[in-house]
């Protein structure tokens, strides 16, 4: 590498050291704002610079800082957060965005920086669709539970579904202060509203789940596994590959709920038996 160095992202700023390893020189400072176009123009000054890399934590805004170093044809390196961390030690100075940039760099330039995936941008915009379904089928799911505890407190009996519209129809004729009903109704009109958003995702993301076969793989062998679910997966985990185990699968996606077990005296990598599930992702 004729260039090494790190970035320390942050919404306002980016922090950044390189070293030109042919003449010695470190350089720091910063790239305010911390934006696209301001970032493109800073990576302008390695062209023709030879090889050049990287590194930068896989937080929050890596997606636009990977972008812009590929377009520049400088190669980056998104570093695992929490490994990374580990890589600290103990503490014994003060954490700063200085401190963060050249623990990035010189772990990058001695080979032992643990990396992630980086994900095509199939994958990427796949991920960011199925957070948006979530984001809104939350919200809607809140507007629910304010709806129930409003008439809870209300003394009105138990209802089913308000998405349902038998649910909707009690709800018109129930017992209710005219704040109560206003609260009711203006739940409802929330609810439809987010509704009109999520049909189309929905939509999307089964045609998606339809075309992409790793999508498909898995709703025709594993069970209870529809459009939005299989999206999910496929596009969470990515590829496959990467991974040396099912077991490595379940941890990766958080469903071994074991694993931070109480209990000292357990095996180390031990798993649950959700691994039997994962098993067959992982072939996917």
């Amino acid at each position: 590498m004729s260039i090494v160095g790190a970035f320390d992202v942050h919404r306002r700023q980016l922090t950044f050291e390189y070293l030109d390893t042919a003449t010695g020189e470190l350089r720091r400072g910063r790239v305010v704002p911390a934006d696209r176009e301001h970032l493109r123009q800073w990576l302008a000054r390695f062209a023709g610079h030879g090889e050049v890399e990287f590194a930068l934590e896989g937080c929050t805004g890596w997606r636009y800082v990977v972008e812009e170093l590929c377009r520049a044809g400088i190669r980056p390196h998104l570093a695992e957060p929490a490994d990374t961390a580990a890589l600290r030690g103990k503490k014994r100075h003060a954490k700063t965005d200085k401190t963060d940039c050249r623990h990035l760099r010189v772990h990058l330039m001695a080979g032992d920086l643990p990396e992630s995936w980086v994900p095509p941008e199939h994958v990427l915009e796949a991920r960011a669709v199925v957070r948006l379904y979530k984001d809104l089928l939350d919200e809607r799911g809140a507007w629910h539970q304010r709806i129930a505890a409003t008439l809870f407190h209300q003394g009105v009996p138990a209802i089913g579904t308000m998405a349902k519209p038998e649910g909707r129809a009690a709800v018109a004729e129930v017992e209710l202060s005219p704040a109560g009903r206003q609260a009711a109704e203006a739940g409802l009109r929330q609810i439809d509203r987010l509704t009109g958003e999520l049909d189309p995702l929905r939509r999307q993301l089964d045609m998606l789940s339809r075309r992409q076969p790793g999508c498909a793989a898995l709703r025709a062998t594993q069970f209870g596994i529809g459009a939005v679910t299989s999206v999910a997966i496929w596009a969470e985990l990515g590829d496959v590959r990467r991974f040396a185990s099912s077991d490595n699968v379940v941890r990766h996606t958080g469903l071994d709920i074991t694993v931070y077990s109480s209990d000292t005296k357990r095996s180390a990598g031990h798993l649950s038996p959700a691994r039997t599930r994962a098993a067959a992702l992982g072939a996917v």
